[in-house]
């Protein structure tokens, strides 16, 4: 399979398109102002506690007040809260933990109030961001997620991704992972890590301790609330989780952002670090890649799929509803039946893949097209559970109810994507605006551009007005280009309106 991540980066925030086989699979966006990603460390104060609940509204620095509940405290509660006192008023200086006496763990059916009290300082960490009217989702159960490890304070314990399934492998790993940990702390061998010798866990779990050490240097002079670690860049923490040897090329129009990756596949895979390229051309970089349509036909209400067969997706403030329906795709099954199993087959690998790419959390019901023999219903399920298995996001699917629903719970822990896919019509007295009227607008606008006599200039419109202006040998661009002995770039865009134009210069930028 081949694999390619495509970042475009505009002055306030950063898109990532993730594409196996040229297919759209993940759409990840980071704005740059954001201040409270998933990961992020704070020191923290406590505002107040809540019996009733068993939880506490805690500050770090957000609109509305994190929430934190006793069962996110974690066990090593008593040990993070001393040794944070004893960092911030300067009296531990070594932070590695090795000669730190670690607490006894907190009674795990214990209350709030005895465990933290309003106006305390401390460090929690960011395990679901500000979704809708709700602050972000919080925990004092800290760890540092490496490429093949996760680095865990206050702990002893080793463990392994449940989804290694090689018991001789899990062995090793565990051996090496014993052999290479620090005191005081403990480690999760991630998935990728299967296979790896123990150099390269080695060189990753001392970069995660030096990114500890670092985060500890900054908490004497910080002041509650206040991020003292953020979580890595998108672009590197997307390459931590997802990274392969499938990878074949990373592609960014950015030039800063290029040499980050560039970086970053030097520490983790100096092989690869050749795929990252930076993309120059003045088509913009979606548009190049064919993002921008597969955009377009993914994120409406309907998405359509092979064999006419098409999805309706809902969206309420409890739970997300997918409807699938066969639509007009001919019958060439033996038997009515088939043909559902088959619509849903592939209903099945595109909701696995809607889900990743919208990010939809929450409960998601679905309303496969109905299903008779147990037979096909475990087809479907078994299907499902596979084509779910390769996401990232913790998720449960369960077998198909009475009803013929399939219920599936996917974990959120950031807001959902919602790109709009609807355009508003121009058409707004009741009469349709004649095409010629828009190219006579356009042709305006490119006279007075012309008598500035500007070099390099290129036209930006939608797709199907630039079909309509490079159609045939005698095409409107011919005739731009005999009239004014200069030739026009048309540059079809997707993202655009129909009757959305710009012209660009040379630098690309746009001519008011």
């Amino acid at each position: 399979m081949k694999t390619e991540l495509i970042i475009r980066s505009n002055s306030s925030d950063i898109d990532f398109a993730l594409l196996k086989d040229g297919k759209l699979v993940e759409l990840h966006n980071e704005t740059l102002d954001n201040n409270f990603s998933v990961g992020d460390i704070f020191l923290s104060k406590v505002k107040k506690t809540l019996s009733g609940l068993n939880a506490a509204f805690v500050n770090v620095g957000s609109d509305k007040d994190a929430f934190l509940h006793y069962h996110d405290l974690g066990p090593q509660l008593s040990s993070l809260k001393n040794f944070t006192q004893q960092v911030s008023s300067g009296k531990r200086k070594d932070y590695t933990l090795k000669n730190f006496r670690i607490e006894k763990d907190i009674d795990k059916h214990g209350k709030i109030d005895d465990a933290i009290k309003s106006g305390q300082d401390m460090l929690v960490q960011v395990v679901k961001e500000p979704i809708s009217t709700k602050g972000p989702r919080i925990s004092s159960e800290l760890s540092i997620a490496g490429r093949y490890l996760v680095l865990v304070p206050f702990s002893d314990r080793v463990s392994v991704s449940q989804k290694i399934t090689n018991n001789k492998e899990k062995e090793r790993l565990k051996r090496l992972a014993q052999s290479i940990k620090p005191k005081g702390f403990g480690v999760i061998l991630r998935t990728v890590a299967q296979g790896i010798k123990v150099a390269e866990l080695d060189r990753d779990l001392q970069y995660s301790v030096q990114r500890w050490v670092n985060m500890c240097k900054q908490i004497p002079n910080a002041k509650a609330p206040q991020k003292v670690l953020s979580e890595l860049n998108r672009a590197s923490s997307i390459l931590r989780d997802v990274f392969d040897e499938s990878f074949t090329s990373i592609i960014t129009n950015d030039l800063s952002l290029h040499q980050e990756i560039v970086d970053y596949l030097e520490r983790i895979a100096p092989e690869k670090k050749s795929i990252a390229k930076h993309y120059t051309s003045r088509v913009p970089i979606f548009d190049y890649y064919g993002i921008e349509k597969q955009i377009k036909s993914a994120f409406g209400r309907t998405v359509s799929m092979r064999k006419g067969a098409y999805l309706v997706i809902e969206h309420t403030e409890a739970l997300h509803v997918i409807d699938v329906n066969s639509g007009n795709r001919s019958n060439k099954a033996n038997s009515q039946a088939d043909t559902a199993l088959e619509v849903n087959m592939i209903a099945a690998s595109e909701i696995a893949r809607q889900l990743q790419l919208r990010d939809m959390g929450g409960i998601i019901v679905i309303d496969f097209i109905d299903m008779h023999l147990a037979d096909h219903r475990k087809k479907l399920y078994d299907h499902l559970r596979k084509e779910m298995s390769s996401s990232r996001t913790k998720h449960k699917v369960l077998p198909p109810s009475k009803f013929g629903l399939v219920q599936i719970t996917r974990q959120r822990v950031r807001p959902e994507r919602n790109i709009k896919t609807q355009e508003d019509n121009p058409n707004k007295n009741g009469e349709v605006e004649a095409p010629i009227i828009l190219i006579e607008r356009i042709e305006t606008l490119l006279k007075r551009i012309m008598e500035e006599d500007r070099p390099g200039i290129a036209l930006h419109v939608h797709s199907f007005v630039a079909s309509y202006l490079t159609k045939g040998l005698n095409s409107i661009q011919m005739k731009w280009f005999l009239k004014y002995k200069k030739w026009i770039k048309i540059v079809p865009r997707d993202a655009y309106p129909y009757l959305k134009y710009e012209f660009v210069d040379k630098n690309d930028k746009i001519i008011r």
